[in-house]
C-alpha cells in the first residue's frame, strides 16, 4: 500500500464541496418504528483506521459516509449517505426533475424533504430512472406518492422494465439471499464488523416500490426538454446494466453518468450474481461519452460517491476508467488465449502503475479477483477445459473423500491451524471448508474457520469481499438469517408483464413432482397490461390478450395464444380476468365458488376449475434463508 496517494486529500475536498445541511439524525424509520436507515451508526469512522480493516477502504468508508444535501451546481442538488445510492435534484421552470430515487420509499421520502427544506416545497414535475437495478428505482413512492404523478412524465431507458422485474423475480430469492452477505446485512456496524460496502455504505431495508416508465430513451442522441430543462441521453446498454444511460445537461454543462463510472472499480459480475457484463463495450461507452460531452463538461456526477468539477479532471476520470474496463477485458482476452484459466489470470494480471495508483479504481467493490474470472465466465464458462472438473462430485460429496484421505476431521483442522500460523490464511480456509462440509457438526472446524474468515475480512481493501467472509463467521457462529427486504411486493409484482408472471411460476414448479401431470390453462387477460386502473392513475383499457400455460414433462411453457397459426384446441381451462385479478389468483385467492372460499369476484371461467388448483399443488416456495458456507 505504500504507493498509494494518502496524501492526495483532493477526494475529501470533493466528498464536502457543495455541502448545505444534513439530516440530524441520520436516522429513518418505516411506518411500524422498525429502523431503515442508520447513517449515524458509522460514526466511529472519524476515528484512525483500526488494525480490523484495510487503509484503503476504511478511507472510503470515511467518503462514502459522508450525508446531507450538497450543490453540485447551479439548479442541480444531490442528497447522499441516506442509501446505498445518491439522489440527484434538477431545477427547473415549474419545479424539480428527481434522478434515482433511492432503494425504499422511506429514504426517498427523508431525502425529498431534506432537499425541500432548503429549497422550498417544489413539486416533481418528472422523474428519471438512470437503470435498471433497485436502488435507482425503488423508493419512486417516496417523491411521487400515489395520487400525484399524473401527467408526470417518467424516463428510462429502452428495456429498463423488463430488467428491473426480472432480476426480481426468476433468481431473486438467491440473489437477494447473497446480498444480505455482500452488504453485510446482520453485521454490526463498528471497526471489526460492517464498515461499508465501497459503493456506499449499506442498503435500507424500506418499501420497495416501481413507478412504470411513460418515456422511453431509445437512442443516443434523442433529446428531451422536461420542465424547461435540456437533456441530451446517451444509451449504454449492456455496461454496469443491461438498461441503462448517461445524459448531459447542456445548458448547466453537467454530465450524468449513472452507474457507469464511480469512484471504484465496479463490477463485472456482482457476488450476489448477475448477468455477466461486458467490459468491452462497457469501456467504448465511455470512450463515446468523452467524445461526446467531454469539451461541454465542467462537472461529472453519478448515482453513487461525489462529483468531479472542471473539465480536464472530468476528461481524466473517465479516461481513466475507460482504460480500466477495456484492459480489464483484452489483458484477461490475451491470457485466456495463452491457454491460462480464470483463476489462474487472476493471480498473474497487474493493473498499469498509472491505474493502481488511483483512487477512482480500486476494488472497493468490483476486485481485480473476481472480475477477470467474470470476464473469463462471459467467454468461456464455468468450464475449465480439465476434464477432472468436468463431472466433480458436489462440495459435501467432495469434501467427505478429501477429509478421509488427509486422515480424518481432526488431522485436517490440526493441519489447517499450521498454515494459518504460517500465514497462508487462503488454504487454511479451504482445509476448513472441507471439513465443514464433510461434517458440519465439526465444532472446532467451524469455530476455527470463523476466525480465519474474520481475519480475511478485515484484510480486505474490497467492500463486499469483507462482507462476505464476516457474514460467513457469522453463519458459522449463529447459523443463517433469513431475507428481510421484500422485493415482490404487490406493486412490484403489477409492474410485471404476463410473460414474466408466468415465467415466475415456471421457476417455482417441483418438476419431478410434475413429470406425469399435464394440463393446459388459458388465461384470457383483459384491460392494461401496464398497470393497475384506478382513480389515482387511470389507463386505457386494451384488448384482451390470451395466454396459454402448458405443464408438460414437469415445464410449464407458454405461449401467447391470439397469434396467427396459434393452436386451436381448447384449452383445460379458461380464465378471462383483469390482471389484478390474476394477481390476486396467484397469490392464493381462489376462483369464484371454489376452494371452500368465497374466492374472486368477476372472474369468468370455463372448464375443469380444479386444473388451478393441481397446478398450485406442485409449486414449491423459496427458502429465504438457505445457508451459504456450510451444506
Amino acid at each position: 500500500m505504500s504507493h498509494l496517494p494518502f496524501d492526495d486529500t483532493t477526494d475529501f475536498a470533493n466528498a464536502d464541496r457543495g455541502f448545505v445541511t444534513a439530516l440530524d439524525p441520520a436516522v429513518i424509520t418505516a411506518d411500524d418504528g422498525r429502523v431503515i436507515w442508520d447513517n449515524d451508526s458509522y460514526a466511529f469512522l472519524g476515528a484512525e483506521c483500526p488494525d480490523t480493516a484495510h487503509p484503503s477502504l476504511w478511507r472510503q468508508a470515511q467518503l462514502c459516509a459522508r450525508q446531507g444535501l450538497y450543490e453540485v451546481a447551479e439548479g442541480i442538488y444531490q442528497v447522499r449517505g441516506l442509501d446505498l445510492s445518491n439522489m440527484t435534484v434538477i431545477e427547473g421552470e415549474r419545479g424539480i426533475i428527481v434522478i434515482d430515487p433511492l432503494i425504499s420509499a422511506e429514504t426517498a421520502a427523508a431525502a425529498l424533504a431534506l432537499y425541500r427544506g432548503h429549497r422550498g416545497d417544489r413539486p416533481v414535475t418528472a422523474l428519471i430512472y438512470t437503470h435498471s437495478h433497485g436502488d435507482h428505482f425503488g423508493g419512486a413512492r417516496g417523491v411521487l406518492p400515489r395520487g400525484t404523478e399524473e401527467g408526470v412524465p417518467v424516463l428510462a431507458p429502452a428495456g429498463f422494465l423488463e430488467h428491473a422485474v426480472s432480476e426480481n423475480v426468476y433468481a431473486g430469492n438467491a440473489m437477494t439471499r447473497r446480498a444480505m452477505y455482500m452488504y453485510g446485512d446482520r453485521l454490526a456496524k463498528a471497526p471489526d464488523g460492517q464498515i461499508g460496502a465501497g459503493l456506499g455504505m449499506t442498503t435500507s431495508t424500506g418499501t420497495i416500490t416501481l413507478i412504470p416508465p411513460t418515456v422511453d430513451i431509445t437512442h443516443t442522441g434523442q433529446e428531451e426538454v422536461l420542465d424547461g430543462v435540456r437533456i441530451v441521453f446517451q444509451l449504454t446498454p449492456g455496461t454496469e446494466a443491461p438498461a441503462e444511460m448517461n445524459f448531459f445537461f447542456p445548458d448547466h454543462r453537467a454530465l450524468c453518468m449513472a452507474e457507469n463510472a464511480t469512484h471504484n472499480m465496479h463490477n463485472i459480475v456482482t457476488l450476489r450474481g448477475a448477468v455477466v457484463r461486458d467490459a468491452r463495450v462497457w469501456a467504448r461507452y465511455l470512450d463515446e461519452a468523452v467524445e461526446l460531452f467531454g469539451d461541454a463538461t465542467d462537472v461529472a456526477f453519478a448515482s453513487h460517491h461525489w462529483p468531479t468539477w472542471g473539465r480536464e479532471n472530468v476528461r481524466d476520470f473517465l479516461t481513466s476508467q475507460r482504460d480500466l474496463y477495456a484492459y480489464l477485458h483484452d489483458q484477461t482476452l490475451r491470457l485466456l488465449n495463452a491457454g491460462l484459466t480464470g483463476p489462474e489470470i487472476a493471480e498473474t494480471i497487474q493493473l498499469p502503475p498509472a491505474l493502481e495508483k488511483c483512487w477512482h479504481v480500486r476494488g472497493y467493490y468490483g476486485s481485480l479477483s473476481h472480475n477477470v474470472k467474470a470476464v473469463y465466465q462471459r467467454y468461456l464458462g464455468w468450464f475449465d477445459g480439465n476434464p477432472a472438473h468436468l463431472w466433480e462430485h458436489p462440495p459435501a460429496e467432495s469434501a467427505e473423500r478429501y477429509v478421509a484421505c488427509m486422515g480424518g476431521a481432526d488431522a485436517v483442522v490440526a493441519k489447517a491451524r499450521d498454515y494459518a500460523e504460517a500465514g497462508d490464511l487462503r488454504f487454511a480456509a479451504t482445509l476448513l471448508n472441507h471439513v465443514v462440509f464433510a461434517d458440519a457438526s465439526h465444532a472446532a472446524a467451524r469455530t476455527e474457520l470463523a476466525g480465519i474468515y474474520r481475519r480475511l475480512g478485515h484484510g480486505a481493501e474490497n467492500g463486499p469481499w469483507r462482507n462476505f467472509y464476516l457474514m460467513g463467521a457469522k453463519e458459522l457462529d449463529e447459523g443463517p438469517g433469513t431475507i428481510d427486504l421484500d422485493t415482490t411486493n404487490p406493486e412490484m409484482a403489477m409492474a410485471l408483464t404476463v410473460e414474466q408472471l408466468v415465467d415466475s411460476l415456471a421457476v417455482r414448479v417441483d418438476g419431478p413432482r410434475a413429470w406425469d401431470t399435464e394440463l393446459v390453462i388459458d388465461l384470457v387477460v383483459t384491460g392494461s397490461p401496464a398497470g393497475p386502473d384506478t382513480a389515482a392513475a387511470p389507463v386505457s383499457p386494451s384488448a384482451p390478450t390470451r395466454h396459454r400455460l402448458t405443464l408438460h414433462n414437469g415445464a410449464l411453457t407458454h405461449r401467447t395464444a391470439d397469434r396467427p397459426g396459434a393452436p386451436r384446441t381448447p384449452a383445460g381451462l379458461t380464465l378471462t380476468l383483469t390482471k389484478p385479478q390474476l394477481l390476486s389468483v396467484l397469490a392464493g385467492g381462489g376462483l369464484d365458488g371454489n376452494d371452500g372460499n368465497d374466492g374472486i369476484g368477476g372472474i369468468e371461467q370455463s372448464g375443469d376449475a380444479s386444473l388451478l388448483g393441481t397446478l398450485f399443488a406442485l409449486l414449491v416456495e423459496p427458502d429465504t434463508s438457505f445457508p451459504i458456507v456450510t451444506p
